[in-house]
């Protein structure tokens, strides 16, 4: 895959992950337009990535997510990748957590409804480019889940199985579906609070970015690869290895 020269959709740019992926496609030579809840956080954004297009959007909305893709449309609409980051996760114990439904609504709303619509809804666009590609960013814990995020697991497993199906059903078009699955990053994700076999964002997008490189679809980041392995030969150890962490 060519890695300078495109037009890109990443959302959830504000912060993390997110943040790093444009700046690091940005320094490649890509046109780079975000998309975050908080405005304020954007303008902060901009002023360090002046390059960068910005755009208010809740994910979690269909009225906005429909109106950033008109956006898109009359002002960019040589865009050609996609990359769905934006994501939530709550620590929770979901039988004692007054809110946890509310929760759920959040977390699937974003991490799994969001993406899925915004492929459907950018289809048109990226279809009629050259070298367009969906990348969705999923999780090792797609394999083996952690007891604490009980929807952030389940959600990113979704995207995991339907990436799959996509990339099939749309195995003869001149689109490439790629899923990028991340360990531990150390970004504000975690509050303050990261693991410490947390990689810092910076590594993480550098060896995505050389894995997409490489046309890979479907890419194991830091010790996803690990992991992955473990899961193969013991799913119950690999789980009781991860939730010790």
């Amino acid at each position: 895959m060519e890695i300078s020269n495109n037009t890109i959709v990443i959302t959830g740019g504000s912060s993390g992950l997110g943040l790093e992926m444009c700046r690091q496609y940005i320094k490649k030579g890509n046109k780079v337009i975000t998309c975050a809840r908080s405005f304020e956080k954007l303008q902060e954004v901009k002023k360090l990535l002046p390059d960068l297009v910005i755009y208010k959007c809740d994910i979690s909305q269909d009225s906005e997510c429909v109106n950033f893709v008109e956006f898109l449309r009359i002002n960019h609409a040589e865009v050609n990748i996609l990359i769905n980051n934006a994501a939530i996760a709550n620590k929770i114990d979901f039988i004692k957590d007054h809110f946890s439904i509310e929760k759920m609504n959040d977390e699937f709303s974003i991490n799994l409804h969001a993406p899925i619509r915004f492929i459907k809804l950018l289809y048109p666009l990226l279809i009629q480019n050259q070298n367009s590609k969906i990348i969705n960013i999923t999780t090792g814990l797609v394999y083996v889940p952690r007891v604490i995020y009980p929807f952030y697991n389940a959600a990113k497993a979704g995207l995991h199985s339907f990436t799959q199906v996509l990339r099939n059903q749309l195995r003869e078009e001149k689109i490439k579906i790629v899923e990028v699955l991340l360990p531990a990053v150390d970004t504000p994700w975690h509050k303050g609070n990261p693991p410490k076999i947390a990689i810092t964002a910076e590594k993480a997008v550098s060896e995505m970015l050389e894995r997409i490189s490489e046309n890979k679809t479907e890419i194991r980041i830091g010790k996803v690869k690990l992991l992955y392995f473990l899961f193969r030969i013991s799913p119950r150890l690999a789980f009781r290895k991860l939730n010790s962490l």
